[in-house]
């Protein structure tokens, strides 16, 4: 006979799920701010740096000749700097803790494969998921940094923290489906499914107009950052200007929340959520925008789009267990009902 797990157990996987999330988004802002700050061939090898395990402090232990012998290897003018080799060494450390983390998340998804076998599987697809990560992030150093491969290692991301997010989502199940929505305004799915359009075209244009950076950063170099927004093309506007669209559709499907379910709604208040992270991506791409394209506010401007991104995922998944309904009774532990259950809501 199946075994359905305690309550006890899902508590600890969602709790273990919600640590490796935030890490990763933290692995996010850390890559983002490597790339900004032209750390990311900080170690022009992998996964040593220098030839070392522990990176060099000093030129002076590297070998004379070392930028001879990485210009054989393909990469020319590499002029050793500490700040930049460390930047980029624990960039690597931090994934290295994701990974554990992750094969952490996947051994708490163990004990709840009886009761939904998707957490399992999705926990463990994320776990494999990440090693191709790490291979990829390898020939990200191996291309030299091409545009194209940095953006398919951020696209690989992207997919890691949607993965991890089904999963969560399939272990919040019960919670949701204890959620009435019966009283929710009929245009809510509609919207919900304009946004999330809304949101992939942003992300979509957001991804050409950082290669597009990466570009124009290397024909300009460094120190004319402050007019690489002169030599932007067109979709650089249509994507500024399409995010005040965005803020709106998304105030509207918030507006509809709040009038039909109130403000304390598991779905208002991820809703609510939303509008925060747009507010902090349209603000650093004013920043971006206005003031010269500031590298440090380069990062928190990818983080805003990829929490814009997940909390939507979020949002779609909660909204669809919500809809189904009824199912929270299956996740009762003995002894508990499901109103009692239901506040448990990590």
């Amino acid at each position: 006979m199946n075994q359905v797990p305690s309550s006890e157990s899902l508590t600890r996987y969602r709790r273990m799920a919600w640590i490796t999330l935030a890490a990763l988004y933290f692995l996010i802002l850390v890559g983002a701010t490597v790339r900004a700050s032209g750390a990311g061939m900080g170690c022009p090898d992998w996964p040593t740096c220098f030839g070392r395990w522990i990176p060099p402090t000093s030129e002076a232990q590297l070998p004379a000749n070392y930028q001879e012998i990485y210009a054989e290897l393909g990469y020319a003018d590499t002029q050793f700097n500490v700040v930049k080799t460390w930047t980029e060494y624990t960039n690597r450390l931090i994934g290295v803790t994701i990974g554990f983390l992750i094969f952490l998340t996947a051994w708490f998804s163990w004990s709840c494969r009886h009761h939904d076998r998707r957490i399992f599987f999705a926990s463990v697809a994320a776990f494999f998921m990440v090693g191709f990560q790490g291979w990829l992030g390898a020939q990200v150093v191996g291309s030299n940094l091409q545009p194209g491969m940095i953006t398919l290692h951020m696209l690989m991301a992207l997919a890691i923290v949607a993965t991890l997010l089904f999963a969560v989502a399939q272990a919040r199940r019960g919670i949701m489906a204890a959620q009435s929505i019966a009283q929710i305004d009929p245009r809510f799915q509609r919207w919900l499914y304009i946004v999330l359009v809304m949101t992939l075209l942003q992300v979509a244009m957001g991804t050409q107009v950082r290669e597009m950076t990466d570009f124009i950063s290397k024909e300009q170099g460094e120190a004319l950052r402050s007019t690489w927004i002169e030599a932007m093309p067109w979709f650089f506007y249509v994507h500024r200007s399409f995010s005040a669209l965005v803020l709106f559709a998304n105030l509207w499907l918030a507006r509809l929340l709040v009038s039909s379910l109130g403000w304390q709604h598991a779905l208002t208040r991820m809703t609510l959520s939303v509008i925060i992270v747009i507010g902090m991506a349209v603000i650093s791409g004013a920043t971006l925008g206005h003031l010269g394209m500031p590298a440090l506010v380069q990062p928190t401007h990818l983080l805003a789009a990829t929490l814009l991104f997940g909390l939507q995922f979020l949002i779609w998944m909660s909204y669809r267990h919500a809809l189904a309904g009824g199912g929270a009774e299956s996740w009762q532990a003995p002894g508990r009902g499901v109103s009692g259950h239901a506040s448990r809501s990590v």
